[in-house]
């Protein structure tokens, strides 16, 4: 799988629920229309708060991956 370009990245490493979700809010605001943001995030329910974000704002889920410490996933903002 061929991951997207990417315009902006957000590490939320080390962040509990909902930090995560709010700093990803807080990129996307700042962004264009389609352009890519990269967010990486260590809490666990991070694998499940990203679709259902995603879902709730309109922003698409382009790809999440897990890697061994983390999971990365890519929204398209609306």
């Amino acid at each position: 799988m061929s991951l997207p370009k990417v315009d902006k990245e957000v590490d939320a490493s080390g962040l509990n629920c909902p930090l995560p979700i709010l700093r990803a809010k807080k990129a996307l605001a700042e962004m264009q229309s389609g352009e890519v943001l990269k967010v990486i995030a260590t809490d666990s329910g991070s694998e499940h708060d990203f679709p259902t974000f995603a879902k709730q704002t309109g922003n698409d889920l382009l790809a999440s991956e897990k890697l061994a410490d983390a999971f990365v996933f890519y929204l398209k903002r609306r």
